[in-house]
Formats: C-alpha cells, structure tokens, sequence
C-alpha cells in the first residue's frame, strides 16, 4: 500500500468504501431493515457512558487504541436509536473512526 498524504487518503479510503457498497448492493439488493431497539441493558457492550470511562481511562494510562474509539462511538450510536436526526450524526463519528483507522492502517505501508 502506498501511503498518500492529507485529503487524498481519505479519498482513497471513501473510493473502496464506494466499491465495498456497490458489491453489497449487487450482492443483497437495496437494504432497508429497522434500526434495532435502544440497548437497556449489557454496560459493557453498549452503553456509551461506560465506554465513554474505558476510552478516557486508556487515554489517561497511555494505552488508548482504535478499538476503545470505535467501541465509544458505536455506543453513542446505539443511545441515539429512536432519534433519526442524532442517529445519523452519531453514524457519521463512526464512519469518520472507521476510515480514520483505516487511513492509519494504510500509513503502516510507507
């Protein structure tokens, strides 16, 4: 993988997330399934408060990673259920991680 600096990265990684949908539209057809249910429970998993704590604890430790990130912003998404509006907002933070890290992953190729 060559690394490519700045906003062009980002744009690689939006091309083959681009490519990655259009197989899944050819594969399952257009997708419309219900957002799920707010979790009420399993703290651990998905309530972002608490994955709020473990992510700034790992800050704090100097040992935070992209899965306390992601782990944190799926939770928000999750609490957001019921909320269109600030569901695709939280959506757009989780988007924004996943590619973040992938650009990381990408940088590890120089």
């Amino acid at each position: 993988m060559v690394y490519i600096p700045g906003n062009q990265a980002t744009l690689r990684v939006m091309y083959d997330v681009e490519d990655e949908r259009q197989r899944q539209d050819a594969k399952w057809g257009e997708q419309n399934h219900p957002d799920g249910k707010k979790p009420r429970s399993a703290p651990f998993a998905n309530n972002s408060s608490y994955q709020r704590g473990l992510t700034d604890r790992a800050a704090r430790d100097g040992r935070l990673n992209w899965q306390h990130i992601l782990r944190e912003e799926v939770a928000e998404a999750f609490d957001a259920i019921g909320d269109d509006k600030a569901l695709r907002e939280e959506l757009i933070q989780v988007a924004a991680v996943v590619v973040a890290w992938i650009e990381a992953i990408d940088r590890r190729g120089k």
